[in-house]
């Protein structure tokens, strides 16, 4: 899969491309977000939970590791930011969520745990371009490692 980049210029348009994306999802996809805090993954990952009609309120669950909402399918929100790698991710039994065919999967974080991750995962990286605008670009598991 090729990297493709566009972006937004407000945290309504992040949210927006959050629904955009949702749409492109079925049942087992996982995908990833990264970037610094502030970038906007939370508000991107409410955009993809209204995008799967779920409209209860979507905070990250910095604490508690997994929020699951159901809307038009599970949705599993992880927070890996206190994360050290993947056995801290044992405790809650996250092959049954990153490798099941049930939900849908959505990682804040996710270079954090990037050994436990599926291959065929997406991965949204965010940048801060300015106070309102962020890069955001699609891509492969392999763009968890680098750094562009």
């Amino acid at each position: 899969m090729d990297k493709r980049s566009l972006v937004t210029r407000s945290a309504e348009e992040t949210s927006a491309f959050g629904v955009a994306l949702a749409a492109a999802l079925s049942p087992g996809a996982v995908v990833g977000l990264v970037g610094p805090l502030g970038a906007g993954k939370t508000v991107m990952i409410q955009g993809m939970c209204r995008g799967l009609e779920y409209d209860g309120i979507v905070t990250s669950p910095t604490f508690s590791l997994i929020n699951i909402y159901s809307g038009q399918i599970e949705i599993y929100h992880f927070d890996c930011y206190r994360l050290n790698g993947v056995h801290d991710l044992e405790d809650v039994g996250y092959e049954e969520y990153f490798f099941g065919e049930r939900g849908i999967c959505l990682i804040e974080w996710a270079d954090r745990v990037a050994d436990a991750l599926p291959d065929d995962i997406l991965i949204a990286r965010l940048e801060i371009l300015s106070e309102k605008e962020r890069k955001i670009t699609i891509g492969p598991l392999a763009s968890v490692k680098i750094r562009y």
